[in-house]
């Protein structure tokens, strides 16, 4: 991502040289392109409000895309999620191993090769029988809510969970310029300089949040197509695997 884009950076150089020649021949001063021009106006708000601005944005938006990578107790995960607030469908990839999630409503299914049922039965300190993988290979298995993984899976489906607890920069909060991303005309703001992490914001349209570099380096996330819905749909039975009140660990 460039702080100026270059035709930007051209029209920018263009209207310095007419500047120069009306300064020049008429006397006149102060003549400046205004990056805020034509914009939603957040760009000129203090750091803090254009923070409280996308915060309710992306609270009240229906649905959004989330994509890129989260470190968190010392494990990398890469997201590919669509959310709303009744589910979310999406892939997450983990130590090299990537599953599906679906969530309809309460109802959380887990979708993946045998190899991560394998290394899944394997963690968690049963034999990792190869036979019961093989039966779970590319099924979607239907998580219990009673499970101790539901709440560890069950919470990369979760719009209002992730997003408050992604959309948080720590330490003073200031602003880094006009930027662009993908596109877009986006204000940056920062806590304690970058180093508390950064928030791209847009500037065109509602003030979504469009990318976020988070603190300590713990991964960077784009976020699209807000308030775009998406169809959820229930996998057929014959494709679905119940195991009850607990997955199988061995």
């Amino acid at each position: 991502m460039t702080a100026i884009p270059q035709g930007r950076a051209r029209r920018a150089a263009l209207v310095s040289a007419v500047c120069a020649l009306v300064v020049s021949g008429t006397g006149l001063t102060g003549c400046s392109e205004d990056p805020d021009e034509g914009t939603n106006g957040v760009g000129k708000l203090p750091p803090a409000e254009i923070q409280r601005k996308t915060r309710t944005a992306a609270d009240s938006a229906e649905a959004v895309r989330l994509s890129g990578s989260v470190v968190t107790s010392g494990r990398t995960y890469k997201l590919d999620m669509q959310l709303k607030a009744d589910g979310a469908t999406g892939s997450v990839t983990a130590q090299g191993a990537t599953f599906q999630l679906l969530r309809i409503g309460r109802r959380l299914y887990l979708k993946a090769d045998a190899g991560f049922w394998s290394d899944a039965g394997a963690e968690s300190g049963g034999k990792a029988d190869a036979a019961a993988a093989g039966k779970l290979d590319g099924k979607y298995v239907k998580v219990p809510q009673g499970d101790p993984s539901y709440k560890k899976f069950s919470g990369f489906t979760e719009k209002d969970v992730l997003l408050d607890g992604l959309l948080t920069l720590h330490g003073t909060l200031a602003t880094d310029g006009h930027h662009e991303h993908a596109g877009t005309r986006v204000i940056r703001i920062t806590g304690d300089k970058g180093s508390g992490g950064t928030l791209d914001v847009s500037l065109e349209g509602t003030p979504y949040p469009l990318r976020l570099v988070r603190a300590g380096g713990a991964g960077t996330l784009t976020f699209s197509s807000w308030g775009k819905d998406f169809a959820l749909k229930e996998p057929a039975k014959d494709d679905t695997v119940d195991y009850g009140k607990q997955l199988p660990t061995s």
